[in-house]
């Protein structure tokens, strides 16, 4: 597969993640934005959906390695390790569900924490104002959820963040498509 076709890994990735916490969610009645984590969905022993949660989020993380060690390491270097880093840790998470308590919680915050340095990342990498304004999303929707003012389950700051890193990595994989 050549460098252009790649690049598209970059746009797959996310999405099929989305596409299976999505469904995770939809099979899921007992789910709820008030109360639970994203990662609840994987729970091996109380989650009828957890291997298709689990299996999504490790299948993402691969494709996002591969974009990051391939394509946007050639793009923006340093935003490429920091793209292998949370792609290894997303992996993790899908790998080491609750069931591993402390060392699931442990990879989830290394994934949101190295999300957000991938964005920043990028966004000096690139000089790129979008990436600026994603990361500012993803800690405003922390700050928010720690904040203890609205009764949300982690599950929404978890949401905001992940789709808050979609727009600038989007647009590093159509551009990288596209000079291709």
């Amino acid at each position: 597969m050549n460098g252009e076709k790649l690049a598209l890994l970059g746009v797959l990735g996310p999405l099929l993640a989305f596409l299976f916490i999505g469904v995770s969610i939809f099979f899921s009645p007992w789910f709820r934005w008030d109360s639970n984590a994203l990662s609840d969905l994987g729970h091996c022993v109380k989650s009828d959906v957890a291997v298709t949660y689990n299996f999504g989020l490790i299948l993402s993380g691969f494709l996002l390695q591969v974009y990051g060690f391939t394509v946007m390491g050639r793009h923006a270097r340093f935003t490429g390790y920091c793209v292998v880093v949370s792609a290894f840790f997303l992996q993790l998470v899908g790998a080491f569900d609750e069931i591993y308590g402390f060392t699931h919680y442990l990879f989830s915050i290394l994934l949101f924490v190295s999300m957000g340095f991938s964005t920043l990342a990028y966004g000096l990498e690139k000089r790129c104002l979008l990436a600026f304004i994603c990361f500012a999303v993803s800690l405003f929707s922390w700050i928010i959820y720690w904040s203890g003012f609205f009764r949300i389950g982690v599950a929404v700051p978890e949401l905001i963040s992940a789709l808050s890193v979609l727009p600038w990595l989007f647009y590093s994989a159509v551009k990288i498509y596209r000079s291709g």
